[in-house]
């Protein structure tokens, strides 16, 4: 294991941000973690970096978690368990899933980040989320080294939430997951966002995974840009959960607002929409700026300070709630 020092942390996160870790260090393997953890408790995991916005430089010991690996744990006549370490792309994963016919995570297709983080986030997208097949996931107590299993309940999720950002945040660090995934009969959903139009377009008349799948990353590629291509984090705020009495306030002064009924007594509203009728759309402040196809995304066109995109989610923010009166959160961790 090699320590580095004043490490440039700019090709770690899909920001593209440059800021610069105190000292830095890569994990391969779980005896690799637990020695760098018994040596060092003041720590920052990172991961694929996809889900944070670096605002200042880690003066910490930065620790990259890249477990690599999957495998079949178990298999019934109807379901699979597959293990992901934590350090797998996740699209990549999904993919890999895919090609074996297992389904229930195609609607998650091309969602950047690494395996070991999809259960912290409960990332979601196109009515499927991950607490839907997530089965168990293994971490590491940072305190003790010691390993624990984490069942789906335990976990606690909620919309974009585990127990890992609330009780037990900072105190575990995922090394796998395993999810549950049908071998047959699988429950297609394309019913959410444009799945099914895009079907159509694809002639596509009895749709598969991996039909579903490749309708997804066209829906994904046409509004969300490449990381690779121009910084981002993907959706960078959350859709807002309201009670059914203040959507059906807003609605009298804003009738075209959708929204999707998430139970008697609450909706969700649409962030991008919110985000887009304020007039933000494609903006460019400098070199921070909100992609011109989709307007939850912030992006970096080269040279944005992580503090100028954050101050741009600020304002993106308060013009929202004073002109609809709704409270928009961040999903992307700030840093």
């Amino acid at each position: 294991m090699n320590y580095q020092h004043n490490f440039s942390l700019k090709s770690y996160n899909t920001f593209g941000i440059e800021a610069s870790a105190q000292s830095f260090i890569e994990v391969t393997n779980e005896q690799e973690l637990a020695k760098v953890l018994k040596e060092n408790q003041n720590i920052f995991v990172l991961g694929g970096g996809s889900n944070m916005l670096l605002t200042q430089n880690i003066n910490q010991l930065v620790v990259h978690v890249n477990l690599k690996g999957i495998e079949i744990v178990q298999e019934d006549a109807d379901f699979v368990w597959v293990k992901g370490n934590a350090g797998e792309n996740w699209h990549e994963f999904v993919q890999w899933c895919i090609t074996k016919d297992f389904g229930g995570i195609e609607n998650l297709s091309l969602i950047p980040g690494n395996v070991g983080t999809t259960p912290i986030q409960n990332i979601g997208a196109y009515g499927v989320e991950i607490k839907d097949t997530m089965f168990s996931c293994e971490a590491m107590e940072i305190a003790t080294q010691k390993m624990r299993i984490f069942t789906n309940a335990e976990c606690e999720f909620a919309y974009r939430e585990s127990i890992f950002k609330n009780e037990l945040k900072g105190q575990f660090i995922i090394t796998s997951v395993i999810y549950k995934l049908t071998k047959k009969n699988h429950n297609l959903n394309t019913s959410y966002g444009a799945i099914d139009a895009e079907l159509v377009k694809m002639n596509v008349e009895k749709p598969t995974i991996k039909t579903i799948s490749e309708a997804v990353i066209a829906i994904r590629s046409s509004k969300l840009p490449n990381p690779k291509d121009l910084g981002n984090s993907g959706s960078f705020f959350k859709n807002p959960i309201i009670s059914k009495a203040q959507y059906d306030k807003a609605v009298e002064r804003f009738p075209e607002m959708p929204h999707y009924k998430v139970s008697d007594n609450e909706v969700k509203v649409p962030a991008g929409w919110l985000i887009e009728q304020a007039g933000f759309k494609g903006k460019r402040f400098g070199d921070a700026g909100i992609h011109k196809n989709q307007a939850l995304v912030l992006v970096n066109y080269g040279g944005a300070t992580g503090k100028e995109i954050y101050d741009l989610s600020k304002l993106i923010q308060k013009t929202v709630l004073e002109q609809f009166g709704v409270a928009i959160e961040a999903e992307v961790n700030i840093i």
